[in-house]
Order: structure tokens, then C-alpha cells, then sequence
């Protein structure tokens, strides 16, 4: 890639990073003189995109949305980015795996051969999620929640819902909104999956304080079962017989130290003592519960239910 093509990728990255930029500015930021930034702009508006210039001792360049989508330019690491995110969209939740494959096709047949043999290195197939939402419900619960609108919609089996949508959230492969269930009259979680929405839009509303003070804490907390986005419900100590190098890319949130070289020390939260209790034996080692009292008795219960379960002699 030439000096120019080059600098022309960057300068076009800059405009799109920020509304507005002095042209001396841009000239530090390329290293070249303003007269070479003005050559620049004036080649990148002769190939469609529409820049803007401000007049003035701080005069600059702003890049403006064009009547006609221009030719698509990216540097290699806009290319590898570009790569990778289609090749991820089974994950995202959203039933958008085959358009991201035509996409990903389309842009590669108009990268330069140098660059096109870089991204077919990138290859690596992403779980798809069982229950991806269709793009267009994830779209008009979008709109009715930045345009503050009532939803009305079919949840499940149930009936028409009505609610005001205040924030759409993805949290491990699911869609959810957060919303003020106007039948209920009290905050509801839903997934975008289950949803089927119905147009048009209802009334606008005035948007609520959401609880926990975001969409995301609010999620969190209902996730575990507690008032708290930062708490579960119950906490246990476990003193687990694997070094803590082990045990560490497992751990998730819960928080372990070392107490030797062959142990360590964990302290993990769950909506249960139960829960507790099957998170530390999908380690397959041995562990000694340390505390509290509730958790020790829960421990020794379920190990009676366990034998209870498993008579001698089958």
C-alpha cells in the first residue's frame, strides 16, 4: 500500500472517530504539513464521502453522512476487526449467522489479495445460540426504547403484554429488556426470544429510575436471586485440595487464595446452599466445607439424601 493510501485509511479512521477535527490538529496527528491534509480531503470527497470544512484560526473538517454509501476503505486492522465480528455473530444471540456470512463474503472479494490471504488465516467457528432473537424484534424493541414508547406484545403463551421498555441488555448470549410492566405495575425482565411484539408503537412515556441504578445491575441482581447486583444469596467457604493455578480460570466471581501448594482456600456465592455445593464438585477433587454453620448442615443433609438415593448393592 502506497504512502498516500495509507495516510488517506488513517485520515478517513480520525474523521470517523470524532465529529469534528482542526485541521492542524489532523496535520499532528498524520505528521504532514495542512496543505498535504487539505490534498487528502479533497481526494476522499472526489471518492463520495461528504467533508465538511469550518473556516476560522481553528478551522476544520468534519465528515458529514453522503447521499450515496461511497467505497468502503479499512486499514488491516479494521480488516482483521471486521473478520473476526462476522465470524462471531452466531454468538451475539441474534439470527443474523447467515446474513454475517454473506457479508463477510462480499467484503473479502473486494480487499486486496495481501490483505484477503491475512483474514482467510482467521478462521474459528463460534457456538450459535439456541434461542437467537429475530433481528426484527430486536429492532422494534430498540425502537420503542430509545423513542420512549409503549410496548405491546405477545410473551410465551400468555397474553398481551404492555410495558415501557427502558433499556435492551445482552448478557451471555441472551437479549433481555428491562421494562415497567404497566399490567403489573412493577419492574419485569423479558427475552427478546419469547417476545413478539405488536405494531405500532403505543404512547410515549416518561422513563422510570431504573432499580440498582442501570439495566445491567438490575439484570445482575435478578440473575442471583438478590437485592444486590454485587451479592448472592448465600455465600460458603471451601477448602478445595487443587493449587490455586488450577482452580483460578474457574473460578468465575468467586474469590480464591493459596493455603499451600497443593491447596487453596474459596469463598463462592450461588441462590442456594445446593448451588454452592455443585459448583465445588465440578472440580472432582476433595474439599472440606469451612463454614458457616447453615452451609456445613446443608452439606451433611444433601450427603444423606445422596446416600439415600444410591442403596448398596445396585
Amino acid at each position: 500500500m502506497s504512502a498516500t493510501s495509507s495516510r488517506m485509511l488513517t485520515l478517513l479512521s480520525l474523521l470517523q472517530a470524532r465529529r469534528d477535527w482542526p485541521g492542524g490538529v489532523l496535520a499532528e496527528r498524520l505528521d504532514v504539513t495542512p496543505r498535504t491534509v487539505r490534498r487528502d480531503i479533497e481526494r476522499l470527497r472526489a471518492l463520495g464521502y461528504v467533508i465538511d470544512a469550518t473556516k476560522g484560526p481553528d478551522g476544520g473538517y468534519r465528515l458529514a453522512a453522503g447521499s450515496e454509501l461511497p467505497p468502503l476503505l479499512f486499514d488491516d486492522e479494521q480488516a482483521v476487526a471486521i473478520t473476526v465480528a462476522l465470524q462471531s455473530a452466531p454468538a451475539t444471540g441474534v439470527d443474523v449467522a447467515d446474513a454475517a456470512a454473506r457479508a463477510l463474503a462480499t467484503v473479502r472479494q473486494v480487499m486486496p489479495s495481501r490483505l484477503r490471504h491475512r483474514i482467510d488465516g482467521i478462521r474459528f467457528t463460534d457456538t450459535a445460540v439456541s434461542d437467537a432473537v429475530d433481528p426484527a424484534v430486536l429492532e422494534a424493541v430498540s425502537t420503542a426504547t430509545g423513542d420512549h414508547r409503549v410496548l405491546r406484545f405477545d410473551y410465551r403463551d400468555e397474553l398481551s403484554r404492555n410495558a415501557e421498555p427502558h433499556a435492551v441488555v445482552a448478557r451471555g448470549g441472551r437479549w433481555y429488556v428491562v421494562a415497567w410492566d404497566l399490567d403489573a405495575a412493577d419492574w419485569r425482565i423479558f427475552r427478546l426470544d419469547r417476545m413478539t411484539p405488536r405494531i405500532p408503537l403505543g404512547a410515549r412515556f416518561t422513563p422510570r429510575p431504573i432499580p440498582h441504578g442501570d439495566a445491567a445491575a438490575f439484570l445482575s441482581a435478578r440473575t442471583k436471586g438478590s437485592d444486590s447486583p454485587q451479592r448472592w444469596p448465600v455465600y460458603g467457604e471451601i477448602l478445595l485440595e487443587l493449587p490455586l493455578r488450577a482452580a483460578a480460570p474457574w473460578l468465575g466471581d468467586a474469590d480464591g487464595v493459596d493455603v499451600s501448594e497443593t491447596t487453596c482456600r474459596i469463598r463462592v456465592g450461588s441462590w442456594s446452599w445446593a448451588g454452592v455445593l455443585s459448583w465445588v464438585l465440578r472440580f472432582d477433587a476433595p474439599f472440606t466445607v469451612l463454614g458457616p454453620p447453615e452451609f456445613a448442615a446443608a452439606a451433611r443433609s444433601l450427603a444423606a439424601r445422596v446416600a439415600d438415593a444410591t442403596p448398596a448393592g445396585r
